[in-house]
């Protein structure tokens, strides 16, 4: 009986015990619930709208490259210009022309060029009145160059004297220089077309043995050779060995001058032939022999026109020593020169042909004068252009 009650007993006890501990062990956790600190808030892990690498401390922005550059600010508007009413829309174009003249100051006595020149040295006229140079300088280039040669068979020292002349001539060239050969007599022939072989030209020259007629037709042959090196751009030039006489040309001596004189950036330099032939039978009796000096002397005069008119040089030798002297001198004409440039005070282009004249004055406007180095005067000869012709509106 005693030992039931005491188990009662014992059972309450352990009762309030353990509810007595769990009060206990509810306030302990409360407690520590209370001195735990606050976690932080989590981090936003999402990528901004630039894009970037993440990090501890967060996603770190990088711009974004952009798709498409933006597109610059419009030009501004330009303001619209109204035409009063009734008038049209119209285009103004104005054409200043310009002349080129080309300039050889040479010693008469050596034939030397004379270089050192300044633009203040040089006076242009153009029908009297003078021009204000605006573009000058010396030039030196590879020259173009027609070699028009008499073949005919009248007499073999005239054969004899081309043939050596255009030998001369073939051993002045230089790498860079363009040459053809025609020949005439009663027609034409191209013997070689424009070549920078020196080779071809000799060949070309040494085959000129047996000419086809006595005729020949000097005013039809230059008229064509000026038709044919007027097709080519730049400076031209003609190398003219013949006699001088014409015999049956179509062309008139009027018409060739007209043809010469309107002819652009073309220089003839001439060479009569026969010389020597000449100088042993001129001077004879005879009403014949008087007459064939007249002719030979007319034929020097149209040689030396046609070079004259045209800024070139013209020579008339007697013995063939003197082929290399001269062909010296008009190598160094065409490659040694002053060009000048200016506009017309006169700037209708009527087609109407304009005399030119070049005078070289001193740094005091007075006529240059030259000397030697023992203070002895030189003369020197001014060679350029007797003038040109003006365009045409038409043209």
């Amino acid at each position: 009986m005693s030992m039931t009650r005491m188990s009662d007993k014992a059972v309450r006890r352990l009762r309030a015990g353990l509810l007595i501990l769990s009060i206990v062990s509810v306030q302990i956790v409360r407690a520590q619930q209370t001195q735990q600190p606050a976690t932080p808030p989590p981090q936003d892990q999402t990528s901004p709208d630039a894009g970037g690498p993440g990090g501890d401390t967060g996603v770190i922005a990088v711009p974004k490259k952009k798709e498409k550059e933006e597109a610059p600010p419009p030009a501004p508007v330009a303001p619209k210009v109204t035409n009063p009413e009734g008038l049209n829309n119209f285009s103004l174009r104005v054409e200043v022309p310009e002349v080129t003249v080309d300039v050889g100051v040479l010693l008469e006595k050596t034939g030397q060029f004379v270089p050192g020149l300044k633009p203040g040295n040089f006076r242009v006229y153009e029908n009297g009145v003078e021009q204000k140079v605006v573009g000058f300088k010396r030039v030196e280039a590879p020259i173009t160059a027609l070699l028009l040669c008499e073949f005919a068979s009248t007499n073999y020292n005239f054969i004899y004297d081309m043939r050596n002349a255009a030998w001369s001539f073939a051993q002045q060239l230089r790498p860079q220089d363009y040459v053809a050969m025609m020949t005439f007599d009663l027609h034409t022939q191209i013997v070689t077309d424009f070549t920078q072989d020196k080779r071809q030209l000799y060949q070309a020259i040494n085959s000129l043995v047996i000419p086809g007629f006595s005729d020949r037709n000097l005013f039809d042959a230059l008229y064509e050779a000026e038709d044919r090196v007027s097709r080519i751009e730049g400076r031209k030039y003609i190398i003219l060995l013949a006699s001088g006489r014409d015999t049956f040309s179509r062309i008139t001596l009027d018409k060739i001058m007209q043809k010469v004189k309107n002819t652009p950036d073309v220089t003839i330099f001439a060479v009569s032939t026969g010389g020597a032939m000449r100088a042993m039978t001129e001077g004879g009796g005879g009403f014949n022999q008087q007459m064939r000096d007249l002719d030979y002397l007319q034929a020097d005069n149209q040689m030396k026109t046609f070079a004259k008119m045209t800024g070139g040089m013209w020579f008339s030798p007697r013995f063939v020593g003197e082929m290399p002297e001269i062909f010296g001198d008009i190598n160094s004409a065409i490659r040694s020169k002053y060009q000048l440039i200016y506009h017309p005070t006169d700037a209708k282009q009527d087609g109407t042909y304009r005399k030119l004249r070049v005078e070289l004055v001193d740094d005091e406007g007075k006529p240059l004068r030259m000397q030697d180095e023992k203070h002895k005067p030189l003369k020197y000869e001014i060679i350029a252009r007797d003038g040109y012709k003006a365009r045409q509106e038409v043209e």
